[in-house]
C-alpha cells in the first residue's frame, strides 16, 4: 500500500526562513517521506490560547421540532437506522453531524406504539425529556419512564432500547461522546433483540429503588462504579434543588455561585464524581432580572433552555434563547446569559475530559 505525500505549505508568519530552491528540495524530500516540518505548522498546533473548529451556534426549537415530526411520517425507525435521531450539526465542522468537536447532540423523536431496536455501543449517552412523556427506556432489563425534566444517563455498553406505550409522539434530546470516541478510534457496536419488551414502566424502576434516595447508600453496594448507576434523576428532586438555592439566597444565605444563579450537578453515588467518565450535566436556574458574569473554559458545552426565556451571548453573538432551543459553547468562548423573567437550562459538557488530563482552566472575564 502506497501513502499519498502531504504538501509541505509554509506558514505566512514573518519568523520563516527564505523559500530557496534548496529549501524546495528539502520540502519535497518532506513530501515523499511523510514528514511534516513543525515550523510551518506550529502556529496552528500550538496556538497562545484554544482555537476551536466548532462556532457559536444556536438551534430553535421551533424548527427542530416540526422537522422532527415530520420525519416521524416519513422515516421508519429499526434496524439499519437504529433511531430516529437528528444531529446538531456545527457550522464549523465541515458537515460533520457534531455539535462540538467532542459532544453530540440530537433530537430524537418516536411514534406512537414505535420501538427503537435494543443495542449497545461504547459511547457514553444520555436523554434529557424537554416536553412530554409516555416513552421508556429499557436499560439491561431495567424499564425507566422518561418525563419532563428528567435526566436519563446510560453509560456505554449497555443494552438500551426505547418504546412509546402511549397514543401520543414523543420527543426528547439525546447527548453522547460519540465525537470524542470517534477521532479516539474506540468505539464498539453491537445489535441487541429488534423489539423493546412492551410492558409498561413501574413509576420506579430498579435502579431508583436502590440508588434514588438522597444522602443514602445501600452498604449490600459499595464498590464504585466509573459511571453512575441510577438512570434517572427526576425533575421533581432537581427542581426542589435549584428553588431552595434561591429561597435561602433570598432568606439572606449565600447559598448560589453568584447572586440569582442556582445550579446543580447531576452526579454518580458512588464515588460523588460526574455521571459518566466524559461527560458532565448540570442544571442551572436564573431568577427574574440576573446576568452572569461572562466566563470562558477549555472544554466545549450544549445548552438546552428547559423553560423561560433569557439573552444569551457567545463571543459575539447574541441571541434570544427561548423554551426548548439549543446552543453550543465551543472552548474558551466566554459566555453571558441574562434574563428578565427567569430561565431554566439545561447543561452538558466534555469537562471531565479535561479535568482528567489536568488540562481544564476556567477565566472569568471579572478576574
Amino acid at each position: 500500500m502506497t501513502s499519498t505525500p502531504v504538501a509541505v505549505v509554509a506558514s505566512d508568519a514573518e519568523d520563516q526562513p527564505e523559500r530557496t530552491p534548496e529549501l524546495e528540495a528539502l520540502y519535497r524530500g518532506f513530501e515523499r517521506e511523510m514528514l511534516i516540518p513543525l515550523w510551518t505548522e506550529i502556529g496552528d498546533l500550538m496556538p497562545l490560547a484554544p482555537r476551536s473548529r466548532a462556532v457559536p451556534h444556536l438551534w430553535r426549537w421551533t424548527n427542530l421540532l416540526p422537522m422532527a415530526e415530520r420525519a416521524g411520517e416519513l422515516v421508519p425507525v429499526g434496524r439499519g437506522g437504529e433511531r430516529r435521531a437528528i444531529a446538531l450539526a456545527n457550522p464549523g465542522l465541515a458537515g460533520r453531524p457534531f455539535a462540538t468537536p467532542t459532544l453530540w447532540a440530537a433530537i430524537q423523536y418516536l411514534n406512537p406504539g414505535e420501538d427503537a431496536p435494543v443495542h449497545r455501543h461504547t459511547q457514553n449517552a444520555f436523554r434529557f425529556v424537554v416536553e412530554g412523556e409516555g416513552v421508556w427506556t429499557v436499560v439491561d432489563g431495567d424499564p425507566v419512564a422518561m418525563r419532563r425534566g428528567d435526566f436519563l444517563p446510560q453509560a456505554g455498553w449497555h443494552w438500551h432500547g426505547h418504546h412509546n406505550v402511549t397514543d401520543r409522539p414523543m420527543a426528547w434530546i439525546d447527548g453522547l461522546d460519540i465525537p470524542f470516541q470517534h477521532y479516539a478510534d474506540s468505539t464498539f457496536f453491537e445489535f441487541g433483540p429488534d423489539e423493546v419488551e412492551t410492558r409498561e414502566a413501574p413509576d420506579r424502576s430498579r435502579s431508583e429503588r436502590l440508588w434514588g434516595h438522597p444522602g443514602l447508600r445501600p452498604l449490600t453496594h459499595l464498590q464504585p462504579t466509573p459511571a453512575t448507576p441510577l438512570l434517572a434523576y427526576r425533575w421533581e428532586h432537581t427542581d426542589r434543588a435549584l428553588s431552595e438555592q434561591l429561597a435561602l439566597e433570598a432568606e439572606g444565605y449565600r447559598a448560589t455561585v453568584e447572586p440569582g444563579h442556582a445550579a446543580v450537578r447531576y452526579v454518580n453515588p458512588t464515588t460523588g464524581d460526574d455521571v459518566m467518565p466524559t461527560l458532565r450535566s448540570e442544571f442551572h436556574r436564573l431568577a427574574p432580572g440576573t446576568a452572569t458574569e461572562p466566563v470562558r473554559e477549555v472544554g466545549s458545552s450544549v445548552f438546552q433552555v428547559f423553560d423561560g426565556a433569557g439573552e444569551v451571548t457567545v463571543a459575539e453573538h447574541t441571541w434570544k434563547a427561548e423554551r426548548g432551543d439549543l446552543f453550543v459553547v465551543p472552548s474558551w468562548q466566554p459566555l453571558r446569559v441574562a434574563t428578565d423573567g427567569g430561565l431554566d437550562l439545561f447543561r452538558f459538557s466534555d469537562t471531565p475530559i479535561f479535568e482528567k488530563l489536568h488540562q481544564h482552566r476556567v477565566k472569568g472575564d471579572h478576574q
